[in-house]
Formats: structure tokens, C-alpha cells, sequence
């Protein structure tokens, strides 16, 4: 999916430290990093309490906003916002999830004016057997984006929008059935069947 009208609003706003702009990209993508930090972690087995995910999350914001926005002035528009963060957000996670043990919370750069709101708690991420047998263990690195996105451009529509909404925005089941006017108990099945033509790429371009 490209890059939205909105997304590329709020990307410029911050890039030019626009009042409040900062906090409008907390409230619009802090789920989308919550929904990464649980669904990675469970992939890795790694049990993480509320205050690791808080950690967590505190420092992929920071790592976003380190350099004056050097990861979002990185962002080249060759797929929506959420996807790339997502990406970026997963590398981190993985990190801090191997580093886990001890660390001490990371002091803010300078001038990070964002903190994670209190009030907000993380979206439930769907466990059902069917999705913790068969969930594509997290890409790495952001080298994996293209390749993605051109595996995901392969799957049929509607396959296409349900990996795209549950993986890259973070949306529930729920969500995803009321955006798309999909029955609820078909979203498992459909993310199962994706999965199983994305191995099915990848493994032809080896």
C-alpha cells in the first residue's frame, strides 16, 4: 500500500517540528508499536511484563526520533508508513527482547518532547491455535521490506488487505472484519492461506 495523504502530512509536520506534530505520530502509530513489541515477543517465547513493554516501546520511539528524525528522513515512500515502521519497530524490539535481563531504562535524546501516554493499554494481539502454529517468525532488518512487499503485491486482494491490516497496522480480527465486511471466523482461515502462498514464493526465489 503507498504512502497516504495523511501519513505523508504528519511525516513532513514532524520533519519540520511542527507544534504537536510529534505527539500526533505517538497517538497515531503507538499501537501499531505495541501490537509489534507483543507479537514479537511471543513469536521469540520471551513472557514480557506491562513495564518491558513500556521500555520498549520508550525506545523505539527514541531510536525514531534520535538524529532529527534520521529513521523517518530514511523513509523513501516505497510503501505505506505502518509497513516501514512496522519494520524498524520489529528490528528494535528484537534487540532490546535479546538484550532483556537487566537493562536499565534509556534516557530520552535531548528535546524528545513524546512520552507514551499511561491512559493507553496495547491492542490484544489474536492467539487462536490456528495463527501460533503457523505466524511467520518477525523480518530482521529493513533489507526484507521490498522483498515483502513483493510477495505480499503476489497475494490475491482480499488474502493481500488481511496480512496487510493484521500485520503492518496492528488491527484485531474484529477490526479487520468490520473494514473489510469479512464474517470474523474467516479471518484465521484467510491469514493461514496467505501464509502458506507467501512460503510458497519465498521458496521459489530461493
Amino acid at each position: 500500500m503507498a504512502l497516504t495523504a495523511v501519513d505523508r502530512s504528519l511525516l513532513q509536520r514532524c520533519l519540520q517540528h511542527e507544534s504537536a506534530s510529534w505527539n500526533d505520530f505517538v497517538d497515531r502509530f503507538l499501537g501499531l508499536i505495541y501490537h509489534t513489541i507483543h507479537y514479537s515477543s511471543y513469536l521469540r517465547s520471551h513472557h514480557i511484563k506491562a513495564e518491558g513493554v513500556e521500555d520498549i516501546a520508550q525506545e523505539i520511539l527514541r531510536q525514531i526520533a534520535a538524529g532529527d528524525y534520521a529513521l523517518l528522513r530514511a523513509f523513501r515512500g516505497r510503501s505505506s508508513l505502518a509497513t516501514y515502521l512496522t519494520v524498524v519497530s520489529r528490528r528494535i524490539c528484537v534487540e532490546e527482547l535479546t538484550k532483556r535481563g537487566g537493562s536499565p531504562r534509556k534516557a530520552l535524546p535531548a528535546g524528545f518532547s513524546g512520552k507514551i501516554p499511561k491512559t493507553k493499554s496495547a491492542p490484544v494481539v489474536e492467539t487462536t491455535d490456528d495463527v501460533e502454529e503457523e505466524a511467520p517468525k518477525p523480518k530482521a532488518g529493513l533489507e526484507n521490506l521490498d522483498l515483502l512487499q513483493k510477495l505480499i503485491r503476489k497475494l490475491p486482494g482480499r488474502e493481500r488487505e488481511v496480512v496487510r491490516l493484521f500485520y503492518f497496522e496492528g488491527r484485531n480480527y474484529e477490526d479487520i472484519s468490520i473494514e473489510l465486511s469479512l464474517p470474523i471466523q474467516t479471518i484465521a482461515p484467510i491469514l493461514k492461506r496467505a501464509r502458506q502462498l507467501l512460503r510458497k514464493y519465498e521458496d521459489e526465489k530461493k
